[in-house]
């Protein structure tokens, strides 16, 4: 039975993964980098995470080259995680499932969350060296308060609807400041 229900595991564990990759990068990139709207007229800093920081024109200046290489590079190996994901359901839903094919492309969509992570990682390093003690306080904070699993948690929001942020910044039982 366990042999059976295995790769349905497998599979649940990774697209629960692949989907809170996604999700976040869908919430915390800015959308007009992505095609989607332009930066508001007059605004310096166009994103609404850097702009919630109080980010300043100099940090900025550091941070915005950095994060749109960030976002380049994790929109490619997500959407490679997504193509990985679909041939492992393929895999899987093939009339006579190879195992070794299967065992195969979970090693890879493990390596491409492995990447992922790590893509994430360094760029919250780089980041936070033109970010001051209190910028940096506060951004982790946010991310604490978001990084929930998909479907759990504070990641989900409102009824699915996306990532719920404290109007103030601050966390529970913080002013703002």
């Amino acid at each position: 039975m366990w042999k059976r229900i295995r790769p349905l595991l497998i599979l649940l564990s990774v697209a629960l993964n692949v989907a809170f990759v996604v999700f976040w990068a869908a919430h915390a990139l800015p959308t007009h980098l992505r095609g989607l709207h332009g930066p508001r007229q007059g605004d310096v800093v166009w994103c609404p995470l850097h702009r919630r920081l109080g980010a300043t024109e100099a940090q900025w200046r550091e941070i915005e080259p950095r994060l749109v290489e960030f976002q380049n590079s994790a929109q490619a190996l997500s959407g490679a995680l997504i193509r990985a994901r679909g041939e492992m359901i393929d895999l899987i839903a093939a009339p006579n499932p190879d195992p070794e094919a299967i065992r195969a492309k979970q090693e890879d969509i493990l390596a491409g969350q492995r990447r992922m992570q790590e893509l994430v990682i360094n760029h919250l390093l780089s980041e936070k060296k033109f970010l001051t003690q209190e910028q940096q306080q506060q951004l982790f904070r946010m991310l604490r308060q978001q990084s929930g699993c998909a479907g759990h948690g504070p990641m989900m929001g409102r009824m699915g609807r996306g990532p719920v942020l404290p109007a103030s910044g601050a966390g529970e039982g913080e002013t703002a400041r």
